[in-house]
Parts: C-alpha cells; structure tokens; sequence
C-alpha cells in the first residue's frame, strides 16, 4: 500500500515501461465483513488515495477494482496486451490460494507473473535451525534472525529511480468510498506516519502501560504494507546498544516469527499448534463470552481493554494478553472464539500475528506461555494500571453500583482450569498420542 521501498513496484518499474499500477478490493474479502464502518476498508481507502495523488502528479493513474480478483485480470486483459504481472507474497491459506489461481490465469494467456518478499525480513525458511527445520521457539530464533540480519536484507528499494517507468494516462475513476460499500469512519491515515526517538528509547520502561503513550502505533501501517518493514529495521539499528531500540526491534522480531509459523504450520489455522490441545472440554458458555465481548466481566482491567476495542478498534498489547488470558483461562472459553472477535475487531487484524497472540494466551502455541502460567487479572491491573488511569477512561461507572461484580471468582476458575489442562495431558499420554 506504498509506492516507496515496494520489492514488486520496484522490480517492475526496473524491468519494464508501462507499468500499471492496480488495486483489487476482493469481494471475496469484502463479502465477510458484516460491519460497514470498517475502519481497516477506510484505512485502505485513504491510502489509496494518497497514491492515486502521488500517481497523478506522475501523469500517471491507479486502477482500482472492486470485485473477485480474477474478473478484474479478466478484465485487464482484454483492455491491454499484459506481458507481466509483479505482486508481492501473501502467507495466509485463502491469499495464497487465490494467487496460485491468478498466476494459472495469467499463464494460461501467456503472461508471466513474478512474486517477491516484501513484508518481512525473513520469511518461511530463511531462518532454520542447524538442521533446516523451522524454530518453533521464539528465542533462539530471534538469535539466529540477528546474527543473520545485514544491510541486504533491510536495505530499501528505490522505486523513485524509475518512476519515470510508470504507464501515462489521465486519470481513472477513483471509487468513493460507498461505492466500495462501505461507510466513513474516525480512522485516519496519515503518509508520514513514523514512530519518534522518545517513544523508542522509553519502550521498555514504558511499553507495558495502557494509561502511557508508550507504543508506537504503527501496526496497522505494517499490516497493511502502508510502511516498509526495512525502515523500521534501519531506524531500530540507528541505537544499537539502546535497550529501548533493541525491545522495539524484538518486537519486529516477533511478527516475522509468526509469519514463519503460519507459512510452514498452516494448520494453526484451523486448530492448536500442539495438537494435542484440540481435545480441551471447553465451556461452551455463550453468555458468559457475550460479556467478555461487551467488557462487563466485573474485572475492570478486562472490562477497560475490551471496551477500548470495540470503541476503537485499538487494544493495548500488554491488555490483550490479559484479556485472552482472562477468556481462555478464566472462563475455559475455547480461544477460538476469541481469536475470530479480534479478526473482526482489530484495526490491525493480521492472521498470523493475532493467531499466534491467541495460541501464546492459550498454552497452544508454540512458543506459548505453559497451561500452568495463568494471569491474575487483579495483580495485573495493580501492575500495570495502578493509578486506574486507563480503566477510568474507559469505565466511565467504575466504582458506582452500576458497574457488575466479578462474574467469576479467579482463584475458582485457576484451579478448574488447571485440573482441566492437566486431565487432557494425562489422557493424551495414556493414549500415546503424543
């Protein structure tokens, strides 16, 4: 969602002339989002629009459609004689499904189609252990991710070389908005958006509090490749021996490492990444997952999170932690359920990032916090909203008789947890399914 620092963009305009640039809005995608004020759709209609700027002034124009992918390719080539088409890899299961159709299209015409890396650092299995598998454990991963790392990989590209390279023509019909079928909202973008010096060099002392303005937000900008991952890697590495610097590049660290995970364990899609965790008795209970979602579970630092979401699309790392936690080890609500809420709900909904945050929460995962680690919604409000700052923003009742009593007495609900994760261990060794 750039024209700076963009390996297929950049590729293209190297290698050709009349490059086109298009936009697809995939009805397929857009067919499941049931809510119209979808901040992400805005998000990439605004961005959309400050290319289609930046095109103009090139005297040139971005294509935009708005249906299934391969009726727009349908399309293009019955108006133009494609030689080529460049786009960059996509890692989730229905992407790259619909890619391998469009490149069998494409071929089937006789047009090439080129692929390239874009949105992370190192991808599938670029970083393995010694004997060429892929790590399951974030550490040494993020090790071997660093003693691996030079300016090769996180190097820009520079498409404004060949800008020049662009195919001329006046300007295409920009869709508005509701044409795409959606309708306006509060998000905003903005083309300059950065992290600054200050936010970098406190993240570790500041990062874990929702009340602080301690985080960079920028994950919806990677998300939707709004922001080169290269740059932030260049600014991480401007202090190297900075501890803020360094947990904020960790933090970088991280979404490669899931991105990894789902490209070579697509089944965390679909169930546990241990799969022995998909035979958990789960509560089944509705109502009690409806109040979560609402954030009126009587635990304030919950409550606060969730309300937070849902008002903004925005969650608080160190919050989301603690309401998956509260969710799956608290109620014994399958993380499932929780995982799809946040697909829905997140201005920065990734697969791979939000499933592994998911299966992290549940003891799942791969690199997961173990069944046993169950956080204390009270300690961990205490810890980190001592002051009730954040909880009072977004508990306006906090403290009056119309907020709800807990809904669930913590140390009741730790105990069936544990014996519940601990009965399906036992079980699973006894069957030897391990």
């Amino acid at each position: 969602m750039r024209l700076n620092d963009n390996a297929a963009l950049y590729h293209a305009l190297k290698e050709n002339k009349n490059v086109l640039p298009v936009f697809i809005f995939d009805a397929e995608i857009l067919s499941g989002l049931e809510n119209k004020a979808d901040r992400r759709v805005d998000f990439i209609h605004q961005a959309l629009q400050h290319i289609q700027q930046q095109l103009v002034q090139l005297k040139s124009s971005l294509r935009v459609f708005i249906c299934k992918p391969e009726e727009a390719f349908k399309q293009l080539m019955n108006e133009y004689k494609l030689k080529k088409v460049y786009t960059n890899h996509d890692y989730e299961p229905y992407a790259i499904e619909r890619d391998e159709a469009i490149k069998k299209l494409l071929e089937k015409n006789h047009i090439d189609f080129y692929t390239y890396k874009d949105q992370c650092i190192f991808e599938k299995l670029e970083v393995t252990k010694d004997d060429g598998k892929p790590y399951t454990i974030f550490t040494p991963y993020s090790k071997k991710w660093k003693s691996k790392l030079n300016s090769f990989y996180y190097k820009s590209y520079p498409t404004e070389k060949y800008f020049d390279n662009f195919f001329k023509s006046k300007a295409f019909a920009f869709p508005k908005l509701n044409e795409v079928g959606f309708i306006k909202t509060d998000v905003l973008f903005n083309p300059e958006a950065t992290v600054s010096e200050n936010i970098l060099i406190n993240y570790k002392a500041q990062r874990d509090f929702p009340f602080l303005n301690g985080t960079s937000k920028l994950s919806i900008y990677l998300r939707f490749g709004a922001i080169s991952i290269r740059k932030l890697v260049q600014l991480s590495l401007r202090k190297q021996n900075d501890i803020g610097y360094q947990t904020w590049l960790n933090e970088l660290i991280w979404r490669d490492f899931y991105m990894m995970i789902l490209a070579n364990f697509p089944h965390v899609t679909k169930g546990a990444f241990k799969k022995e965790y998909d035979f958990i008795k789960w509560e089944l209970n509705e109502n009690d997952f409806l109040k979560w979602c609402k954030g009126k579970t009587g635990f304030p630092i919950v409550d606060a999170g969730m309300r937070e979401l849902n008002e903004t699309g925005f969650m608080h790392n160190r919050v989301r932690m603690i309401v998956s936690s509260f969710l799956v080890k608290d109620l014994l609500i399958d993380w499932r359920w929780g995982e799809a809420y946040f697909a829905e709900k997140l201005n920065d909904f990734d697969l791979s990032a939000n499933n592994g945050g998911w299966q992290w929460a549940a003891g799942t995962g791969c690199d997961a916090a173990p069944y046993f680690r169950i956080f204390n919604p009270t300690e961990q409000q205490k810890r980190f909203d001592p002051e009730l700052i954040y909880i009072k923003k977004w508990i306006p009742e906090y403290g009056t008789s119309n907020y709800p009593e807990p809904m669930i007495d913590h140390a009741f609900a730790r105990k069936r947890t544990l014996e519940r994760y601990k009965v399906l261990l036992e079980d699973r060794k006894q069957l030897k399914v391990f």
